[in-house]
């Protein structure tokens, strides 16, 4: 027997071997044994080719359902933040301003009760104003103790202040309890200084002064003894506590008034001094 060397026999036995393997291509020379049940992978070229074809599927698919999962997840993120921004609307802050807003007519209602001169819905109608009173102070520093500010809160909060303010007024003067012009100055003033403020915003903004915070809690209690029955020392009491609430107000507008002309002037110069800058 003629002797053949081993790498053509091997050859040979790994053509058979292809062969024998239903729809396998033997290829000379470019062709390995597996030893896994007779049949061969092509390597080189074609092996290649094969063998990115089988890997690339996969790598396909992860990266179509990486994709389809990003997407999803920025979907998803997008609906979260939009969820969290839509609950953020219902904080504490917020919900205070709303039950403000709430007792404005509960309040109208219970003073003028039985004509309005009932001692008993005057009481209950202190007690609706005091507790508008007690929320107003409390949600604004809620607000921004806790960073719960938001858009609604700006508008909702000044508009519940000068709501219950301004119906406790005007409940009072028609009822004769309390001059007209008080309530006029009051009103006034209060309705003026925001103007003011929105007027002024592009230059910034008025910061709440001290005194315009007596002002505040000076006319709440002047105007909560206003809305209880007082007779007596009290009535006396209450008739200071308002003159002195009428003073505050006059008093504090002006200032606001004086602070937004010097607001108003200082960034009428800096932008000149920017365009004068700007054009150097």
């Amino acid at each position: 027997m003629t002797g053949v060397p081993a790498s053509a026999a091997g050859g040979s036995s790994s053509a058979r071997n292809a062969k024998g393997v239903p729809g396998a291509v033997g290829v000379p020379g470019a062709l390995g044994a597996t030893g896994v049940s007779g049949s061969s992978v092509v390597s080189g070229p074609v092996g290649s080719a094969v063998g990115s074809t089988a890997s690339g599927a996969p790598s396909l698919d992860s990266g179509d359902s990486g994709a389809q999962g990003g997407a999803k997840a920025v979907r998803g993120g997008k609906l979260g933040a939009a969820a969290v921004n839509q609950a953020s609307l219902w904080n504490i802050a917020n919900i205070l301003t709303m039950i403000r807003l709430l007792l404005v007519p509960g309040f109208v209602a219970l003073m003028l009760a039985d004509g309005g001169y009932d001692p008993a819905w005057r009481s209950l109608a202190w007690a609706a104003f005091a507790v508008a009173m007690i929320t107003d102070i409390f949600d604004g520093h809620l607000a921004r103790t806790y960073d719960l500010v938001t858009d609604f809160g700006k508008i909702a909060d000044p508009i519940a202040d000068k709501a219950i303010m301004g119906a406790a007024l005007i409940c009072l003067s028609a009822l004769g309890d309390l001059p007209w012009w008080v309530t006029g100055v009051i009103l006034g003033r209060e309705l003026g200084i925001t103007l003011l403020r929105f007027v002024v915003i592009r230059y910034g903004v008025i910061p709440a002064s001290r005194g315009g915070k007596v002002k505040t809690l000076t006319q709440g209690v002047a105007v909560g003894m206003y809305v209880l029955a007082l007779t007596g020392p009290l009535a006396t009491l209450r008739f200071w506590v308002m003159a002195a609430a009428v003073v505050l107000t006059v008093v504090t507008g002006l200032d606001y008034v004086r602070q937004a002309i010097v607001l108003r002037r200082q960034g009428i110069a800096e932008r000149e001094a920017a365009s004068a800058e700007a054009e150097r």
